[in-house]
């Protein structure tokens, strides 16, 4: 049996497939998937949450997606058959208490824990950055949702007690120690959202073209991570309104993580929590993938005793807002921003209080 976990991401929101940078945190929340092998030449895959399975010849495994929730583990099948890695028969069972459509990442942790069973049962070992990889091109070809790569290596190689500044260009990465007297409040808006298209390609092809427009005047801008401020000062003027906005969000936003990540190494929380609240009104103003209900979320947080910091987390448009919280202060926190969003909206958000927590590995018998 292998975990995976969900993870909320501290800041750096559609910075990823800019290459730009990104720091989550892997959460106790899991999706844990239970394999062994048959000798009848099946693959059988079952999901406890969802009270199905699916069957299908191991020699013969679908090359498509078909919009279900077995697209996820079967993406990841047809990946590393791509990889010359053989399939073997086997059953396996799913089963996680990541949120759905919170924006927590669910997706990456059944394509994590999926990969990492199969590969043990093949006997066959990838480096967890690698995994990743995989893990992603699962999502983005097979499923049909164009996430980068920040959702599965944060499943792959998160640590607990830690925040992960990943450089989503190199893959390199370093950690930055959550402090003991820091807790993460996750409050959930209980607005769905998927990525599988909509809105969430709909901005990801707004940043190309912006990036399109950059690169004309300086060839050497790849990604938007290779922009500056100054690039969009000078260019910006030639661009559709809604496009500057993108690109301007994603430009600055990679400054603040970066920021972020330094303010977080030494300690200096003030300094994280104003970085906090700007990455907000950036999403919710420039790249508008906020809702009304993410933003009262916000506003109620920013007047509780004990936030460090508040902002809207996830792929957008619904989903969950992260708050970072003295966690003397975390539990009476949770309770007073569900009755102020309760009060405010009729909605009864689920507020989880999580810990950093480790990447993916096996569930020792």
């Amino acid at each position: 049996m292998f975990a995976a976990p969900g993870r909320v991401n501290l800041i750096g929101e559609h910075t990823d497939y800019a290459d730009g940078f990104v720091m989550p945190a892997a959460i106790d929340f899991a999706t844990f998937a239970a394999i062994s092998p048959r000798a009848d030449g099946k693959v059988i895959i079952r999901s406890e949450n969802y009270g199905e399975q699916v069957e299908h010849a191991a020699n013969n495994l679908p090359e498509i997606r078909s919009q279900h929730w077995s697209d996820y583990p079967l993406g990841v099948l047809a990946v590393l058959r791509e990889e010359g890695v053989r399939i073997p028969a086997f059953s396996m069972t799913l089963q996680g208490d990541v949120p759905v459509g919170a924006g927590l990442s669910s997706s990456a942790a059944i394509e994590v824990a999926t990969m990492a069973a199969v590969l043990a049962l093949a006997e066959v070992k990838i480096p967890l950055p690698r995994m990743a990889q995989l893990c992603q091109k699962a999502e983005n070809s097979f499923v049909g949702a164009s996430t980068g790569i920040m959702d599965q290596f944060i499943a792959c190689c998160g640590a607990a007690d830690h925040a992960l500044l990943l450089d989503c260009r190199s893959l390199q990465f370093r950690l930055a120690p959550i402090p003991a007297d820091v807790s993460l409040v996750i409050s959930n808006t209980m607005v769905k959202h998927t990525h599988a298209g909509g809105e969430y390609n709909t901005r990801r092809a707004e940043v190309e073209e912006g990036t399109a427009i950059l690169r004309r005047h300086r060839p050497e801008i790849k990604k938007l991570r290779d922009a500056t401020v100054d690039d969009l000062k000078r260019w910006g003027g030639e661009m559709p309104e809604n496009v500057l906005k993108r690109v301007r969000h994603i430009i600055t936003e990679n400054n603040r993580t970066v920021a972020a990540a330094d303010a977080l190494e030494r300690g200096d929380l003030k300094t994280l929590g104003r970085l906090l609240y700007e990455a907000h009104a950036s999403y919710r103003d420039d790249f508008e993938a906020s809702c009304p209900e993410a933003d009262l979320l916000v506003e109620l947080a920013s007047k509780q005793a004990g936030c460090i910091g508040a902002r809207l987390t996830g792929g957008g448009f619904g989903g969950c807002t992260v708050n970072l919280v003295e966690t003397a202060q975390a539990r009476e926190f949770g309770e007073k921003l569900r009755d102020g969003y309760k009060k405010a909206t009729g909605i009864d958000p689920d507020i989880y209080l999580c810990r950093a927590s480790a990447g993916t590995h096996e569930i020792e018998a």
